[in-house]
């Protein structure tokens, strides 16, 4: 590997630190924010999960479109990295004003949200195309590719668990009431995505040859490349199942300790576990991928993830087999998303050596249309279940609690409201938390397991196939 494609993996790889860290907190905790921080009565909490998953699924099915219009720019700077600019600034002061308190309540504070929300998606949108579709452009070598996906999931994840380490910790970081304390939270974290997407803005040099003479893409050119393409239809199928999957189960990871594990603080350390597993994953998946086939890791990393949901669905709470369980299903399933990026990345080409055209930028659209689809998916497990377990009412009741003492230096106080919102946390049982587990596991795994199936049964780019596909467009170049 040259010095040039050494830059080019590193500087694409920490692109991902700051984006995922943002993603991270508005997709797995903005609606822990809005219920266990700002405190939604349960209609409140019905509207804006609603509105919430609308939005989403919206702003899914314009992904395509903005594929298309990152396929159809051509810029002195490329095609990709005008779009990673403004997605980066815009989805970032979107971001702060998501987390500012505008002094609204009832339904203009809804309406706030609604809209600061869709346009945050869309904002993100623009960044997220642009950016993943340039993978695919710094080089066609399977290896090579490997090497960038691997490093790229590695700082994501930096990204990622670092927000879910601190997430809980924010209000004793800062020393302020925790709305104040994740606004400048989320500040923060919109200067850390800002300053790490320079490195891959001014540091990537993607290979511009096949985009001379490439045509436009038309409307019904973007309906083509997606629906002929069969092999990333069955890709986007299987990555749908699986994210939705991994997206519900995550979106829960707050709820669960705070009222089934009755520790909320134990969370912190449980996430900074799961967190050097997956690092530890995406670190040693070239190795691996060295010596077995895709078929053979995905095959091992699904029996991992069963066995690993089977043992934390009957923990019954038993921190231990919580952990043995989370290391195994984070590492495997650190092993499924690098693998399904690179089937993306290898139906890119597919779908050039099959239509005869290359769409880089519609193809990966499909990646957040499914990030997406799983988030609003896991939004939504996660808004009914909070309201027909009856845990929301219980979330108010303490975050109205947690209101009375701000500023409050009584001791007495002080005391007497932690042991009110212990008995509060310590009376949801039962039923209550059964339905929880069973929106967080059980409902999860059959997702991620009809998606392997139909990955095996459906997809066909093999090592060999792909060789094969790469051989063939090189004749044609000729």
């Amino acid at each position: 590997m040259d010095k040039q494609m050494r830059r080019n993996k590193y500087c694409f790889g920490m692109g991902t630190i700051g984006r995922d860290a943002v993603y991270s907190l508005i997709s797995m905790y903005f609606i822990t924010y809005l219920t266990e921080v700002v405190g939604l009565a349960d209609h409140e909490l019905a509207i804006i999960g609603g509105l919430m998953v609308v939005f989403r699924v919206f702003d899914a099915l314009n992904d395509p479109v903005m594929g298309t219009i990152v396929d159809n720019t051509s810029t002195r700077w490329g095609k990709f990295k005008p779009w990673i600019v403004f997605g980066a600034v815009t989805s970032g002061v979107l971001t702060i004003l998501l987390f500012a308190d505008p002094g609204l309540s009832g339904g203009a504070y809804i309406a706030f949200v609604a809209v600061g929300y869709l346009l945050w998606g869309m904002a993100y949108t623009t960044n997220d195309i642009s950016y993943w579709s340039l993978m695919p452009a710094i080089s066609k070598d399977q290896k090579v590719r490997e090497g960038v996906g691997a490093v790229s999931r590695i700082c994501a994840s930096i990204g990622m668990f670092s927000v879910v380490v601190l997430y809980t910790m924010v209000p004793d970081l800062f020393g302020m009431s925790p709305r104040k304390s994740y606004f400048l939270f989320a500040v923060i974290l919109v200067a850390i995505l800002w300053f790490f997407q320079a490195f891959t803005v001014l540091g990537v040099k993607e290979d511009r040859e096949h985009l001379k003479n490439q045509e436009h893409t038309s409307l019904s050119g973007m309906i083509k490349a997606l629906v002929k393409n069969d092999q990333l239809m069955v890709t986007a199928v299987a990555m749908a199942l699986f994210m939705i999957g991994y997206c519900t189960t995550t979106s829960f990871g707050v709820y669960y300790f705070k009222y089934a594990y009755k520790n909320e603080g134990t969370y912190m350390v449980f996430a900074a576990v799961l967190g050097v597993a997956q690092l530890t994953a995406f670190s040693v998946f070239p190795l691996f991928s060295k010596r077995f086939t895709r078929m053979q890791l995905y095959f091992a990393s699904m029996v991992t993830v069963v066995a690993a949901y089977i043992v934390f669905f009957f923990s019954f709470e038993k921190l231990g087999l919580i952990i043995v369980a989370g290391l195994a299903l984070f590492f495997a399933q650190a092993f499924i998303q690098l693998l399904m990026l690179l089937f993306l990345a290898d139906a890119v080409e597919y779908g050039e050596w099959k239509l005869g055209k290359r769409n880089e930028s519609v193809s990966f659209a499909v990646q957040p249309f499914i990030n997406k689809l799983g988030g609003a998916v896991g939004t939504a497990v996660v808004t009914v279940t909070l309201l027909i377990s009856g845990i929301n009412p219980v979330s108010k009741q303490i975050t109205e609690i947690e209101k009375s003492i701000e500023g409050v230096t009584d001791p007495a106080v002080i005391a007497a409201a932690q042991q009110e919102i212990t008995t509060l946390i310590n009376g949801v049982g039962g039923s209550s938390l059964w339905i929880m587990k069973g929106a967080m596991m059980i409902l999860p795994l059959i997702c991620i397991l009809v998606g392997f199936v139909i990955y095996h049964k459906k997809f066909k780019i093999d090592e060999e196939t792909y060789a094969q596909i790469i051989a063939d467009l090189k004749e044609r170049e000729k």
